[in-house]
């Protein structure tokens, strides 16, 4: 089925890849890291408008679907705890990141596409005792949304653990009653972290001596203190899935290490990144080893993107124009937060 959408906070394309697959057309895509906007013009044969605050939403050409992987820094356990730590606001409070949600909101309001796919951190449901989600649903619903979420673990789709919050919208202008259900999958993945794997990857992957060892003295500290904190090292022979591969991977590696034998471990490869987020072999990585870690860590897991693809897709095919006027239960909104909310919809 032929339909429009298009992709906000595009990152490198993993939400588009999907949907594009599924018969969609990409009307108009932002994304304002020029390297992003790099890997996304290799890949997809044009460049992301920049910066969305900056861009009118009458602008923006009309379209079935909203595409958004929305910054998730201000909402994440390790995102919380670093700006903490520095004095810095997070959440909603972010000034630079964490109001971008209104954006998508803005946008929604103008546009009115029948329906939106947004995501984010496990913990942005969690995030400030759920005063954040509660602020994010009740703009949706304001907006004449039906919206449903689930959190994922991408474990049943690639060997890694990745928990994500999806947020699945629909225009009750268009619908009726739409009693829409994430997929759930339930035979375990068939891949293993073994099968993602390079052959003959690179020697400089290996670690240092001075790294390795940098890093296993300071996890037995840290044990020894009863944190529980240390690396992630995988046996390709035993184990079958890893950690979350996060945006932090250039610098160290820790969270995922490549047993070898009779050597020091290894990071994965870039490319090896890309197969553990789904992304194809096709996938152009033309950006240097620590943007390209940044970008797959930022990414989306593509195939847990298409399972919901096709689920949500056949909705727009038979979809009910008569309005939907019901009632929807919401939770009560601090006033400070409707003012915000209005500030970001004009």
């Amino acid at each position: 089925m032929k339909f429009s959408f298009i992709d906000l906070f595009a990152g490198i394309g993993g939400i588009r890849i999907p949907f594009e697959k599924k018969g969609g057309k990409c009307v108009f895509s932002s994304e304002i890291d020029r390297f992003c906007q790099k890997t996304y013009m290799e890949n997809f044969g044009e460049t992301p408008e920049g910066d969305i605050t900056k861009i009118k939403a009458v602008d923006i050409p009309d379209h079935d679907l909203l595409l958004a992987g929305f910054p998730c820094q201000p909402f994440s356990i390790a995102g919380v705890s670093k700006k903490l730590s520095l004095g810095m606001n997070h959440g909603f409070q972010d000034e630079k990141q964490g109001n971008m949600f209104f954006n998508i909101a803005r946008i929604l309001k103008e546009k009115r596409p029948k329906m939106f796919l947004l995501e984010n951190v496990k913990n942005l449901k969690s995030h400030d005792k759920g005063r954040t989600f509660d602020i994010i649903k009740n703009t949706l619903l304001d907006l004449n949304y039906s919206i449903f979420d689930e959190v994922i673990d991408a474990v049943k789709y690639v060997p890694q653990h990745r928990e994500r919050i999806f947020i699945a919208g629909f225009n009750n202008e268009y619908f009726q009653d739409v009693k829409f259900e994430f997929p759930v999958k339930e035979n375990k993945n068939p891949l293993s972290i073994k099968d993602i794997l390079e052959e003959n990857p690179d020697p400089k992957y290996t670690l240092s001596d001075h790294l390795w060892n940098y890093l296993q003295d300071y996890a037995d500290k840290h044990r020894r203190k009863g944190n529980g904190f240390g690396y992630g090292l995988i046996d390709p022979e035993v184990d079958q899935y890893t950690r979350t591969l996060s945006a932090r991977y250039h610098k160290d590696g820790s969270e995922i290490l490549i047993k070898q034998a009779g050597g020091n471990p290894r990071r994965l490869t870039p490319r090896e990144c890309a197969r553990l987020m789904g992304f194809p072999d096709t996938f152009r990585i033309v950006v240097s080893d620590t943007q390209a870690y940044r970008q797959f860590g930022n990414a989306v897991a593509v195939p847990v993107i298409e399972a919901i693809a096709t689920k949500m897709i056949p909705y727009l095919k038979n979809r009910r124009r008569s309005y939907n006027g019901r009632n929807v239960e919401r939770t009560e909104k601090p006033e400070y937060v409707t003012h915000q909310v209005k500030e970001y919809q004009a």
